[in-house]
């Protein structure tokens, strides 16, 4: 009993422990997709909150329509009243002769206190000169200095809009309710004209996949199983480029594609990336784990190298052609360097990392659509990702096998 009990608990542990890391890597993505549901003032709302939440409308009958809701306290409740006015000055005035007693007064209806010249008097108060005005207290006209001044908005009952209740907006709490706008994503598409971006880059996406995975498995089964002079040294060589760093490459290769005008053109972006140092590599050591009897079997059924590459070794390898497939489509999906090089700002052959990126300067004061945009960049990659993730998981666990 003993041991179940610890077995649970540890069980239970374990779980707790991934549901909470769980949480804090999702959230962030969590919280963008719903901001990009969120209206621009929403998204900038302090503090935020996860949902999206528009503020209750109404319409009051001789003061205005589509006036905001607030939960106002009046009369010892708390009430749902509709702002009318905003902006209404007011003072905080204390008594000249008694600075302790303190009102509140609209500034429309303090008066200043006038001397013999006609300028406003004043009074020293705590070795400050403070000027002195004059206020109504209970049908009596007094006088009282400044203290302050602020303002406060004035709120009606929609259904009985003849006696106002003033209070301080700041501080008063907005009547909410949960609200998606997924017309947000429509107005992406339309200022940026995302559509072709992202058409553009299923399109290159796709090429450079199919591209990678054909000359990968292609140079991996010639390294893994012909024989040939020089080959051990020519795969040392090959596999050595990958240690060059792309910032080198950057200029031989531009020239390259302004030599052969590929330059703002979507072949630029496919053709020299379909081929690939590690994608040949990640295929060659799944290769040289099949074991060699079935290819001697299949060799002594009179099988050609192009069958056996195809009814055997393909079919054999598919977990790490999924592998190599999502991190390529990874890679060319979020590709920005090298098509911000290549493609002309404004262009139509822009990838959707470039759209994005013109976006943030576009709609700079509207969050909620650079975080749509951000979405729509984002989601295909962890969809694929979702999707593929055990034919990843199981070339992980067979990597080390070798027949």
């Amino acid at each position: 009993m003993k041991t179940k009990a610890k077995r649970l608990i540890r069980n239970v542990t374990v779980q707790l422990f991934l549901a909470v890391v769980a949480y804090f890597m999702l959230f962030p993505f969590t919280y963008m997709v719903t901001s990009s549901l969120k209206t621009p003032t929403d998204t900038f709302r302090v503090p935020p909150k996860l949902l999206p939440r528009d503020q209750e409308r109404t319409d009051v009958a001789g003061i205005g329509e589509d006036l905001p809701l607030f939960y106002v306290d009046s009369g010892g409740e708390r009430k749902k009243l509709a702002l009318a006015q905003k902006n209404i000055p007011i003072g905080i005035f204390a008594r000249a002769d008694d600075p302790a007693v303190t009102y509140e007064r609209f500034l429309s209806e303090a008066q200043p206190v006038l001397g013999p010249s006609g300028e406003q008097e004043s009074l020293v108060v705590g070795g400050a000169e403070t000027a002195l005005w004059s206020i109504e207290d209970q049908g009596k006209t007094i006088q009282a200095t400044m203290v302050t001044r602020t303002s406060v908005g004035s709120f009606v009952d929609p259904d009985e809009p003849s006696s106002p209740v003033y209070a301080n907006v700041r501080l008063s709490e907005p009547v909410e309710n949960v609200s998606w706008h997924p017309e947000n994503y429509r107005e992406v598409f339309e200022l940026q004209g995302l559509f072709r971006s992202l058409t553009n880059t299923i399109l290159v996406t796709i090429l450079v996949v199919i591209g990678q995975i054909v000359t990968s498995v292609m140079g991996g089964y010639a390294f893994a199983r012909l024989k040939f002079p020089g080959r051990s040294k020519l795969f040392l060589i090959y596999l050595g480029t990958y240690m060059i760093p792309f910032v080198i490459l950057i200029i031989p290769l531009y020239q390259v594609m302004k030599a052969l005008n590929w330059v703002n053109t979507m072949t630029a972006l496919v053709v020299p990336w379909v081929f690939t140092v590690y994608g040949t590599f990640l295929m060659r050591q799944f290769f040289l784990a099949i074991p060699k009897e079935l290819e001697e079997a299949a060799y002594m059924d009179g099988a050609s190298r192009w069958l056996m590459l195809k009814k055997i070794f393909i079919p054999a390898v598919m977990p790490g052609i999924a592998t190599l497939a999502t991190f390529t489509f990874l890679y060319a999906w979020n590709s920005f360097l090298w098509p911000l090089i290549i493609i002309k700002i404004g262009s139509e052959n822009a990838v959707l990392t470039l759209a994005l990126s013109q976006l943030q300067g576009r709609a700079s004061d509207k969050l909620n659509l650079i975080l749509a945009g951000a979405a729509v960049t984002i989601l295909p990659p962890v969809l694929v990702f979702i999707s593929m993730q055990k034919y990843y998981l199981s070339s992980i666990m067979t990597s080390g096998l070798k027949g």
